[in-house]
């Protein structure tokens, strides 16, 4: 695992509310328990979802925001962050490079958490267009853009946001990943995150045994033993 000894500040970035809570809210709780302040950026407020037979569509967004905070208050999370980009339309355009650039130099944090731009056929929910667009736009705020005064100089010179290199990049539902987190003592904290989402997993039979069946799987193919629960990242040296 690495040193988390000097991580301070966590930047978790995902493109709709619930991301984090299914690939990660884990390992968050467990950073937050460790005293790591950890910061959310949600692209889109999720507007576009499915799963709302009683709300006005013109009220979905706020509503999946509404969940997202409760959501990360279940895991220790105060600071959430909603950018409000069009959902089921991003594409990894300069101008959402620029944006969350703009976070990265706000929190200045030690480590970053994005979605992965791979398309994975064999894990085609993961591989959400709008997961990959946001992965790679993170990818290219990481490096170059948030690091580099002349990348979107009105950050610079308009906002006064001076250039923050983010040491580590930990990247979700990546193919190749190489680091696990035993979430095991937190695992009830990521469930009741999850349930936060009423619109997206309300009535969903089998919601903990389905995570609990992930988790352990992964726990045992990363080497954390039986009867153990992870989550699992692709961890890049970005500084």
């Amino acid at each position: 695992m690495p040193d988390d000894t000097e991580t301070r500040r966590v930047l978790v970035v995902t493109a709709h509310p619930d991301d984090v809570d299914f690939g990660a809210a884990g390992t968050v709780a467990t950073w937050t328990g460790a005293g790591i302040e950890v910061v959310y950026a949600i692209v889109t407020s999720g507007e576009a979802g499915e799963a709302f037979p009683e709300t006005p569509r013109s009220e979905v967004g706020a509503l999946r925001e509404a969940e997202q905070l409760a959501a990360a208050k279940c895991v220790g999370v105060t600071d959430v962050r909603f950018l409000h980009w069009p959902d089921g339309r991003l594409v990894p355009s300069l101008e959402l490079r620029r944006d969350i650039s703009r976070v990265i130099r706000q929190v200045r944090p030690d480590r970053i958490l994005i979605p992965s731009a791979e398309l994975d056929l064999t894990r085609i929910y993961a591989s959400h267009p709008d997961h990959r667009a946001v992965g790679e736009a993170a990818i290219a705020a990481v490096y170059p853009d948030a690091r580099n005064p002349w990348a979107h100089p009105e950050l610079l010179e308009v906002e006064g946001l001076e250039p923050w290199a983010v040491p580590e990049t930990w990247v979700m539902s990546a193919k190749s990943a190489t680091e696990a987190v035993d979430i095991t003592d937190a695992f009830d904290r990521k469930v009741a995150a999850l349930q936060a989402h009423a619109s997206q997993v309300g009535g969903r039979e089998g919601l903990d045994k389905m995570l609990r069946d992930w988790g352990t799987g992964l726990a045992q193919k990363m080497g954390l033993g039986e009867n153990r629960i992870a989550e699992a990242f692709q961890v890049v040296d970005t500084r």
